[in-house]
């Protein structure tokens, strides 16, 4: 039964006031996004110092990983070393009593073995202590460019709390009022001028006509749309932008 009865009230609003009401709202939205302007950039400045902050603690942190990674490289070619040079002090004490010559060509043999090992364990070493040398280098530097991106986060941070400190209570309110009249508007006609505002540039969704000219992309009406748009008794559009468009009496503007 309330449904019928809402139904009915809706009804005998009539387009004018639809409209009246529909250009009320967008003067708080305009509101709204004014006070966005006024902050600017800052919100996305500070979303994107957050990434790149991210984005450097992963790095360094792959960094260091690699850094342990590479500790471990070189004391296992040490430990190889010393148990090749082990293996080398053997041998030379077995070639000292060797009985016959193949004894002594395999003993040598092995000596050269592990010799070259030590060699080869000794290049790797010199390889990853400049790896080594070159990761230092790179921590450094992210963690200078770590410390100089949250500097400049601390100091975006504060400008936009103090802005928003400035405007929050101001755009509560306003939002507030926003809510209260979108109520009262058949939400068809709502969602209609929510399309039509955000493929707004300006976030128009509703404008008055000015000098027989769309308020919002200003190219000219024809008289007889112009006549439509004075009697306020339906929704009219702008062919050009989309916009929906409304006398500056009905909106209760004075020319």
């Amino acid at each position: 039964m309330a449904t019928k009865k809402r139904t009915k009230k809706e009804k005998e609003v009539s387009v004018e006031e639809r409209l009246r009401t529909l250009y009320k709202l967008q003067m708080y939205l305009s509101d709204i996004d004014r006070i966005k302007t006024l902050r600017g950039e800052l919100p996305l400045e500070v979303a994107d110092l957050d990434d790149e902050i991210a984005g450097l603690g992963t790095r360094i942190h792959k960094f260091e990983l690699d850094l342990k990674d590479l500790d471990a490289n070189v004391m296992q070619q040490k430990m190889k070393i010393e148990t090749s040079k082990t293996k080398t002090e053997k041998y030379n004490t077995q070639l000292e009593n060797v009985r016959n010559n193949k004894e002594f060509d395999h003993l040598t043999k092995e000596v050269e073995f592990e010799t070259l090992e030590v060699e080869l364990a000794e290049k790797r070493i010199r390889e990853f202590t400049q790896k080594q040398k070159d990761l230092k280098t790179q921590i450094e530097v992210a963690k200078a460019q770590l410390n100089e991106k949250k500097l400049d986060l601390d100091h975006k941070q504060k400008e936009l709390d103090d802005i928003v400190s400035e405007t929050k209570a101001n755009e509560e309110k306003i939002r507030a009022k926003a809510r209260k009249v979108e109520d009262s508007i058949e939400p068809r006609l709502v969602t209609a001028f929510r399309r039509i505002r955000k493929n707004a540039r300006n976030g128009l969704g509703i404008v008055p006509i000015q000098r027989g000219a769309c308020g919002g992309c200003f190219n000219k009406i024809p008289p007889q749309r112009q006549m439509d748009i004075k009697l306020g008794k339906k929704v009219i559009v702008c062919e050009y932008c989309g916009r929906i468009m409304i006398d500056p009496e009905i909106a209760g503007i004075k020319e």
